[in-house]
């Protein structure tokens, strides 16, 4: 079997395609990768990619101001390349986007089946599985959801429990000596190796400051006699600069200095890395390398994490985290100050040593670990496993997987009978509502498939977008109501399905009221 993924993302999402594609060679696929040309150097990181075709974005997008044939003609010239010597039997795209929907649609041969994102006949959105729906809006309602992306990557390319490890290539001979040539300074020193510091991060907000990286690098040095190295791109260089304005310890400066194949080999020459929530944290956790990773403004770990057991990722106690996307922070970004470095410094004796974290003041500290369901998950380090953000996750967790497979609900887990009872009155009157409103709606369904009154379709519409409202309102459950309304604008207007997917919400909304009628 031919298996091409279609991942048209930036360089972190990419190396998060590794468990697709080592779940696909536990199958005995091959296995093709299609990535955006500027990102094809990540592919030598990936593990078990039979063929790497890089698809020429920004040639298309010139094509397309000249002339749209133009790009047309370029993209059959693609397609006959990647045909030529790899025709797959699936394609799996994992990019939501319509660029990279039209291209699946095109990289697809008739006889062949597609998961993840698609379009119809028609040009409309085909999206082959609840989980595609939910990974297409999960990345908007990051507060809520409660699966690492690399699962959410996973079930949407229809595996089951292959492939839940973060396993990348590793560097050859000649990147690590490379790595040791730029290491070469340590040698100076009485040291017992080396710590790695990724300060940067895809947005100011979500980086951690300069001076809490420094005074993490200082006690690394004082009080285990690391070297600290700092890692990053071109771009990042002044936040290097900084660092070094007020030190008094060996550092070894790398920003910009190392392709992607060098920092791998840096990284694993590295004792441990501490870092935003970064491609580099994905690429140190894929390689084995032991990750304290900070969690800020809209990044959370529970579904960023580093994909591998035995990590710490920390993130703000309080009650705005995670912030939500696109609002004006209210509070001056004052996350960014509330991890103490003292913490993450004791997080890094945890990972090596086994030592315990005494000091958690202003964070939650949280250890990865794989669950029994075969997904990844947080152990919280810091007690913070019974709180209310904590459980509710939990809850999501053991309803939502049944419910995204296609599998029977198992009923109450009692995990609600811990949650405050604010919060439980809360949930409990939003979701009765749900219920009662998706009862209301059956009723209205059923009475609109015998006789399509306008009047009766007018009061169906009204409690449709009643219902969406009520989930959306309430920030636990909005990703709930998106999905809703993108899950049975599918239907359109075939009455059967709508109906059938009404029930299948019932019984999921059903099964989370019963969490709170003990």
């Amino acid at each position: 079997m031919n298996v091409l993924i279609i991942n048209l993302t930036r360089f972190g999402d990419l190396i998060q395609t590794q468990p697709v594609i080592s779940g696909y060679r536990q199958r005995g696929a091959k296995v093709a990768l299609a990535c955006l040309q500027n990102f094809a150097s990540a592919s030598s990181l990936l593990n078990g990619v039979d063929h790497v075709f890089s698809f020429p974005g920004a040639d298309l997008l010139s094509r397309l101001d000249t002339d749209w044939r133009l790009a047309v003609k370029r993209v059959d010239e693609y397609k006959a390349a990647v045909f030529d010597s790899f025709k797959p039997d699936v394609v799996i795209n994992l990019t939501p986007s319509v660029s990279s929907r039209l291209l699946t649609r095109a990289m697809t041969p008739q006889d062949s089946s597609v998961a993840g994102f698609s379009i119809d006949d028609f040009g409309f959105n085909a999206d082959t599985s609840a989980w595609a729906a939910y990974l297409q809006l999960a990345g908007g309602n990051r507060a809520a959801s409660p699966f690492n992306i690399c699962d959410i990557f996973r079930r949407t390319a229809g595996l089951n429990n292959e492939g839940n490890s973060l396993e990348l290539s590793h560097p050859g001979p000649d990147q690590l000596e490379r790595a040791d040539a730029l290491l070469s300074p340590i040698k100076g020193y009485d040291c017992k190796g080396i710590v790695a510091l990724q300060m940067g991060a895809s947005e100011d907000k979500r980086r951690w400051p300069v001076d809490h990286f420094r005074r993490v690098a200082e006690m690394v040095w004082q009080q285990d006699g690391y070297v600290p190295v700092l890692l990053g791109t071109k771009e990042e260089q002044p936040l290097g600069k900084r660092f070094k304005e007020g030190y008094d310890f060996p550092v070894v400066d790398l920003m910009g200095q190392t392709s992607l194949q060098e920092l791998s080999a840096v990284l694993l020459r590295s004792k441990a890395l501490v870092t935003n929530d970064t491609g580099t944290m994905h690429l140190a956790a894929g390689l084995g390398v032991p990750v304290s990773a900070v969690f800020l403004a809209t990044a959370q770990p529970w579904d960023t994490g580093p994909y591998r057991p035995g990590n710490i990722c920390l993130e703000p106690d309080l009650p705005c985290h995670p912030c939500e996307f696109g609002k004006q922070c209210p509070t001056d970004n004052a996350c960014r100050q509330s991890v103490d470095p003292t913490t993450v410094y004791q997080t890094l004796g945890a990972m090596l040593n086994g030592d315990s974290i005494s000091e958690h003041s202003g964070a939650r500290v949280w250890l990865t670990r794989l669950e029994d369901d075969g997904f990844m998950g947080l152990e919280s380090l810091s007690g913070h496993d019974q709180s209310d953000r904590a459980l509710w996750i939990a809850l999501q967790r053991a309803h939502y997987l049944p419910f995204l497979d296609g599998n029977a609900l198992e009923g109450s887990t009692g995990l609600a009978e811990n949650l405050t009872s604010e919060k439980a009155a809360e949930l409990s009157k939003t979701l009765t509502s749900a219920r009662d409103m998706l009862f209301l709606l059956s009723r209205q369904g059923m009475l609109l498939l015998k006789n399509p009154r306008p009047q009766a379709k007018a009061k169906f519409l009204a409690t449709w977008q009643g219902l969406q409202n009520v989930l959306s309102d309430t920030k636990e459950l909005n990703i709930l109501g998106s999905l809703w309304m993108f899950q049975t604008q599918q239907c359109g207007d075939d009455m059967a399905s709508l109906l059938e997917m009404i029930e299948r919400y019932r019984a999921l909304v059903g099964s989370l009221c019963s969490e709170f009628e003990q």
